[in-house]
């Protein structure tokens, strides 16, 4: 008997024809701990369903209309979005070494068998696990005391603490205090985050890292999911993942 993941995984799949869709969710709708969250027919609707939904996985087909599942992440790379853990599914195998050179997860092809699906659902419950593993505090770099936020031709020089939210958007962070607002030099979330304080700064979504300290109101969202109403002049909502989400009814007993 499989263990049981302690939070399911949430995957989206993309395909443009529906028999094969079908098919998937099907298969997936038969696997414990597996929350199937979005349903996409081409590449474009499941670059946007990424954006807003994060899953931890995605089921890509490889051949799609207007913008095809390699396109796909090459496309959110290029925004400066770290991917889910793709599955490519194809009906074709000449496209297996361009999905690994993407770093895909797996590769499957059409028709779909059950225990193959069974094998690659199970390799990405460990990869997602993983991921959501926080690194040991000795293995951390020596954490910088400022941070250098860029506001038109001015350099500023702010406390971390000073932070209310970080954001990034086409491969640009932006860094948010109570009287600043501008660019960081920092090419991913993931590298700010790692010379921040642990304890103070949260990655609530793939696209935000916020001080907890300075979160002013949660509110519920859709599919169960929250809104952070943070405490900056604006009053900037900031989104929770699927996955954060748990996280944050843990933490604060929802």
């Amino acid at each position: 008997m499989k263990s049981r993941a302690t939070v399911p995984m949430s995957v989206i799949i993309a395909d443009d024809e529906q028999l094969a869709r079908d098919e998937l969710r099907f298969l997936l709708d038969e696997i414990s701990d597996v929350e199937l969250i979005g349903s996409a027919t081409n590449g474009l609707e499941a670059l946007e369903m990424i954006r807003k939904l994060d899953p931890a996985v995605a089921f890509l087909d490889i051949q799609m209309p207007g913008l095809d599942g390699l396109g796909v992440v090459r496309r959110l790379r290029e925004g400066g979005i770290d991917p889910p853990h793709i599955v490519f599914s194809t009906a074709f195998e000449e496209h297996a070494v361009e999905a690994f050179r993407l770093n895909a997860m797996d590769y499957i092809l059409k028709p779909v068998d059950r225990s193959r699906l069974e094998e690659t659902v199970e390799r990405a419950r460990r990869a997602v696990g993983e991921r959501l593993i926080e690194p040991l505090a000795a293995t951390r770099p020596t954490q910088f005391t400022k941070l250098v936020l860029r506001s038109g031709t001015r350099n500023l020089i702010v406390d971390p603490q000073e932070l209310i939210y970080a954001t990034i958007d086409d491969g640009v962070i932006t860094l948010i205090t109570a009287n600043a607002e501008g660019q960081s030099n920092y090419r991913t979330l993931e590298e700010l985050q790692a010379l921040l304080d642990p304890d103070t700064f949260w990655r609530a979504h793939r696209s935000y890292l916020v001080n907890v300290n300075r979160i002013r109101e949660v509110t519920p969202w859709f599919k169960s999911t929250y809104q952070l109403k943070m405490d900056d002049k604006k009053g900037s909502e900031v989104p929770v993942s699927r996955i954060q989400s748990r996280r944050l009814r843990e933490m604060l007993n929802l």
